[in-house]
């Protein structure tokens, strides 16, 4: 029989094993749970799709109806795109990529590098790559300049490139070619310079998947703005990406907004005979370029996006994509539902332009419950 000195024994144990157990710190969330919520419209969003015109209809006005028909329908719509915005030559398959520096930081190694971004137009860039045996999924990662997406700007919440290599990922950060977006390179006049922005994503795309610590079928692309306008078009007119996440560009042509100024000369308004005052269109400053046309025709952002399928997207929202931004998410939804493809399309939302942390922790998620095993 214990004596009583046995028994206090015991108990004391049980009582410290339970107080370790208490003072644990509670297990995160997956990336599944996390990003899961966001895969939902809100109900009074749900189902509906607005006077935008579904991309499962062929130009002819025919429906698309299965698989194949939709292989033919996105063909037809990359085929009126790029011939309103110009057609990309050929995509570099094995660009350039020039070690400059490197540092430690954190848990990765930090490499400044000049990568070809397109023929004759090379730019200074920084490569992160973690510590551990690859190969490991990367991102791509679009903005003015590349130093904010690394954490080495005047915008915290914008270093998309930093948060996603703590997490294991390779990031290629990049920055407008010739440093200025608003000052197309010569060279860009035989397209929109929206579209050459997409064009150089592509080439990044090549750039990362040739390198040795990269899976090459694990490779996404986020941006901010201006950057996320960048990020869309790469993703959705060069289907190689796994994924993508959009922060707040504006996801379709919405003219009151001036920040969703897809008209602007260095968007896609572009335009070799006319020269347009920067701003809100007006009598005095009209549609130019491939937007005029687009809006004529009743072209709107929801088709490129559609092009996505059945590959997944995030639209990382803020004040210039509302909660309402759902109706012509709607159509890639119902794109995604012929394929067969469910939670491929998400939508966080916040008040401000400006990511934060939970709009991040989403972003990051998000990337990590696809690109990573």
């Amino acid at each position: 029989m214990r004596s009583r000195q046995s028994n206090e024994r015991a108990g004391f144990a049980i009582l410290s094993l339970l107080s370790a157990l208490l003072s644990l710190p509670a297990a995160e969330p997956s990336a599944a749970a996390i990003i899961s919520p966001f895969f939902a419209p809100p109900a009074e969003h749900a189902g509906q799709l607005g006077n935008y015109r579904s991309p499962l209809l062929f130009n002819d006005g025919s429906r698309v109806k299965s698989a194949a028909d939709w292989s033919r329908r996105r063909a037809e719509i990359l085929a009126q795109w790029h011939g309103l915005m110009g057609t990309w030559p050929p995509v570099l398959e094995k660009p350039k990529l020039e070690y400059l520096a490197q540092s430690r930081r954190e848990n990765f190694t930090q490499h400044r590098v000049r990568v070809e971004l397109a023929p004759g137009v090379s730019g200074e860039a920084w490569l992160l790559i973690p510590d551990g045996k690859g190969p490991f999924p990367a991102v791509l990662v679009p903005f003015y300049e590349p130093e904010t997406s690394i954490g080495l700007g005047k915008s915290p919440q914008r270093d998309f490139a930093l948060q996603l290599t703590r997490k294991g990922f390779v990031s290629l950060s990049i920055g407008s070619p010739g440093g200025d977006a608003r000052k197309p390179e010569s060279g860009r006049e035989v397209w929109q310079p929206l579209s050459f922005l997409g064009y150089i994503g592509a080439n990044c795309w090549h750039a990362l998947a040739n390198l040795p610590q990269v899976d090459p079928k694990r490779i996404g692309v986020a941006g901010h703005s201006y950057g996320g306008k960048w990020a869309m078009f790469a993703s959705c007119f060069y289907d190689k990406f796994a994924a993508a996440a959009w922060s707040d560009p504006g996801i379709v042509f919405d003219e009151p907004r001036g920040n969703v100024n897809y008209w602007e000369p260095w968007y896609l308004g572009r335009d070799p005979q006319l020269t347009r005052k920067p701003g809100l269109i007006r009598a005095d400053s009209p549609r130019t370029g491939a937007y005029k046309v687009m809006m004529e025709t009743g072209r709107d952002l929801h088709e490129v996006h559609a092009l996505m399928a059945p590959r997944p997207f995030l639209v990382s929202a803020g004040s210039e994509d509302p909660p309402s931004r759902w109706i012509p998410l709607n159509h890639s939804i119902a794109v995604n539902d012929l394929l067969g493809a469910k939670n491929r399309v998400a939508m966080t939302n916040r008040k401000e332009h400006s990511p934060n942390e939970e709009s991040n922790a989403a972003l990051v998620a998000f990337f990590e419950h696809f690109l990573k095993p």
